[in-house]
């Protein structure tokens, strides 16, 4: 029984947290941004989209090639002369070519492809920023609801610490009084009982915290995921002050997903245009330069060589390829379904955002509700101490004086930590969670 004694007091013992530093919500969201992993890896895909966006890779620049060729024949030959009808035979006959030369081959028009192809490139360098975006308010709002869950799991730490001691109290009265005979064995018996299960809640509640501090430095992409954290805030702050209209009125002008829907109507638009291209004429522009030797075994010359320029305009259209309708049609139904996406995803913010306005209205009641119980759970807390220490109240009585504090201290913090939830999902879906970062 001592060696319980001594386990327990050890887990009500206050939890010293080692840390270099303390840190409030606006340090880890600046640290997790230049750490976390997949913020990093947006930032880099990003990055690609913006390197992409040149005149070459549109196709408005031409090529220039330098190439290099030998080419060598090796023959036996039997010529027959017309007039006499002698022949001659020649063995071993070894011709040889060797050509270098530069040459450069320019599409100049091919029906507005090229200026297709461009817009389209910078369109997806804007996507490219937006997945970049959409990546960060998705940090911001993981790492906003961890740094919470971190401060409710230690705050409902407290709260079972306080119960094992209380619980520890009512069964050190107990046994005085049983070892005295005023109370039964019955009695203490049930007081241990309830004073393992609240030890048993306890140490349950610190695996919990340890794994939201695992979850914690998961996501600022620190090397030692078990390493302690010390937070500067230990209370949940919940904003109280949203108005509905101006949340509707940004989530519809700055959502994220919404403007990437727009993107991809727009990218469905110019692979249209990309198709209809190919109705118009194309022009293109091909030239070079380059150095030609020639040698020959058998011939009236031993060897030629030349230098030269050459140069060709090419004009044409393309006439059927069986293709076209089928192409121009799926690029029709490409629209329409971009356009159907944006639609459906209007539809579904609009059900996210009131069912998260409700649900964030309805904490707030329901908070101000427990705000009132917990008062009143103290109050009755203390009267039935008072009872209990006289002998006036049973130990069963007492033990549910003590549950309806305790649950009324979880209600109000699981209700402080739902309405928080609630804010930050406003907050993402309005595009306006930055603000955590002010």
């Amino acid at each position: 029984m001592k060696k319980l004694y001594v386990y327990i007091v050890l887990f009500c013992l206050p939890v010293t947290i080692y840390a270099q530093e303390v840190l409030d919500l606006k340090t880890c969201l600046e640290i997790g941004l230049q750490e976390n992993f997949s913020v990093r890896i947006s930032k880099n895909s990003e990055q690609v989209t913006h390197n992409n966006v040149t005149l070459g890779n549109a196709g408005y620049l031409p090529t220039l090639d330098l190439n290099a060729s030998y080419a060598g024949s090796l023959n036996d030959t039997e010529t027959t002369a017309r007039e006499t009808g002698i022949a001659s035979k020649t063995t071993g006959v070894y011709d040889q070519t060797v050509n270098v030369g530069l040459s450069l081959n320019w599409t100049i028009f091919d029906g507005f492809n090229i200026q297709t192809n461009y817009q389209r490139l910078k369109e997806l360098e804007k996507q490219g920023e937006t997945n970049t975006r959409i990546a960060i308010e998705d940090f911001i709002a993981n790492m906003t609801a961890e740094y919470y869950t971190f401060i409710e799991e230690k705050k409902r730490l407290k709260n079972l610490r306080y119960a094992v001691s209380l619980s520890k109290e009512r069964l050190r009265i107990v046994e005085a009084r049983y070892n005295i005979g005023s109370f039964s064995r019955l009695d203490l018996q049930q007081a241990r009982v309830d004073f393992n299960a609240d030890s048993s809640k306890y140490m349950k509640q610190q695996e919990l915290l340890h794994s939201s501090r695992i979850r914690f430095n998961e996501l600022l992409a620190h090397e030692d995921v078990n390493r302690d954290i010390n937070l500067a805030d230990s209370v949940i702050d919940v904003n109280k002050l949203f108005l509905f209209e101006e949340l509707w009125k940004a989530t519809m002008e700055t959502n994220a997903d919404l403007l990437k829907a727009e993107q991809n109507q727009t990218l469905a638009q110019l692979d249209l245009k990309t198709v209809n291209s190919r109705n118009y004429p194309y022009l293109k522009f091909s030239t070079g330069y380059g150095y030609t030797h020639n040698k020959y075994d058998v011939a009236a010359n031993s060897k030629r060589t030349n230098w030269g320029l050459n140069g060709t305009v090419t004009v044409g259209i393309n006439l059927f390829n069986g293709n076209r309708k089928r192409e121009r049609r799926n690029a029709n139904i490409g629209i329409e379904n971009a356009r159907l996406q944006r639609q459906q995803l209007m539809q579904s913010l609009q059900a996210d955002f009131n069912n998260l306005w409700q649900a964030y209205k309805n904490n707030i009641e329901v908070l101000k509700l427990e705000q009132e119980n917990l008062i009143s759970a103290k109050e009755n807390h203390e009267i039935a101490m008072d009872r209990y220490m006289l002998g006036d109240l049973s130990g069963i009585e007492m033990r549910e004086a003590q549950k309806s504090l305790l649950d009324a201290e979880e209600r109000i913090l699981s209700a402080e930590y739902d309405t928080k939830l609630c804010e930050i999902s406003l907050l993402q879906i309005s595009g306006t969670i930055t603000q955590y970062l002010k």
